[in-house]
């Protein structure tokens, strides 16, 4: 399934949230990413929540996320998806991975808590893997 069949049903838009500035990469600091951004999609306006703590939400869907570089990584299915980014001011366009065009999004405010009692996602990269028995 593509990161645009996901946004069409409202259930990913969540990766177009998230960015960096250019002038934060070069000096190897990350950005603060948190707020909260809107993308217009064929499902009307989705509304996407970006945490410090490394968690987003979008509806009831939670999702783990990280920025390394130029990229920005989705922990999906126990697996971390790739998407370039770009930031100008107030906008965030996010492309490449399983987008077949650019996606962009608005920020409109700062982020709201985590939900009590809601835990971010684990690192794909910390979950030992199953064993058969």
């Amino acid at each position: 399934m593509s990161l645009r069949n996901i946004i069409g049903t409202g259930a990913l838009t969540i990766a177009m949230a998230l960015s960096a500035a250019a002038s934060s990469v070069a000096q190897n600091t990350l950005p603060d990413l948190s707020g909260t951004w809107q993308a217009d999609t064929p499902d009307g306006p989705q509304t996407i929540i970006v945490r410090a703590d490394s968690s987003a939400s979008f509806g009831e869907e939670i999702v783990r996320w990280r920025v390394a570089s130029d990229t920005v990584y989705l922990a999906l299915g126990g697996e971390w998806l790739g998407y370039n980014y770009a930031l100008r001011g107030q906008t965030l366009t996010l492309s490449g991975g399983d987008l077949v065009d650019p996606i962009a999004l608005t920020r409109v405010g700062p982020p709201t808590p985590l939900p009590a009692g809601v835990t971010v996602p684990p690192d794909p990269d910390r979950v030992p893997p199953e064993t058969d028995p």
